[in-house]
């Protein structure tokens, strides 16, 4: 979690820590019960995007626009699992960290630089099936992956979006983004 004062730092962050697999089983959990708040320890912190938005009201596009998507987005990945949610298994996280690149300040309305990495899977087993959802977009915050947009970074929808559901792991990528 981001406290006040902390600034953002150059450091890479990796899929292999344990606070990344803890953030995900809590994104996880939010997706097989429906309810997103228990997610929300894997999403881009608001004193984070306070600090990293060049724009006029970050705190307000935090809480209006991400978090909005967010709880949309994962209502829609609820409503994919259907019945079998609560009998779904997460087997593992993919984030193809060879694709992440760093965002200079300046470039997508941001004050300060951060890591990139677009195209994540969060793999799972459901009725003896192995499939997979994507996360749209990971930023770094201090030299850990949060989620910044689950579904979809752009949207053609007010809803909920599920991002390039799978049989199998799926296709991590492509590399790009903001």
């Amino acid at each position: 979690m981001a406290k006040a004062g902390l600034h953002q730092t150059g450091t890479r962050p990796t899929a292999n820590s344990p606070v990344f697999h803890a953030e995900m089983t809590d994104l996880w959990a939010a997706i097989v019960t429906g309810r997103p708040e228990l997610g929300l320890q894997a999403f881009f912190p608001l004193v984070a995007y306070e600090q990293v938005k060049a724009i006029a009201d970050p705190a307000a596009d935090w809480r209006n626009r991400l978090v909005g998507e967010f709880n949309r987005d994962v209502a829609a990945a609820h409503e994919l699992l259907g019945r079998h949610a609560r009998h779904a298994a997460l087997l593992r996280t993919i984030v193809p960290e060879t694709q992440a690149s760093w965002i200079d300040p300046g470039v997508c309305y941001n004050g300060v630089g951060y890591w990139h990495v677009a195209g994540a899977r969060l793999v799972y087993r459901v009725g003896g099936q192995e499939r997979s959802i994507g996360i749209a977009s990971l930023i770094s915050w201090r030299g850990r992956w949060c989620v910044v947009h689950f579904g979809a970074v752009l949207r053609s929808t007010s809803g909920g979006v599920v991002d390039q559901p799978a049989l199998g792991p799926g296709r991590p990528g492509p590399p790009g983004g903001c």
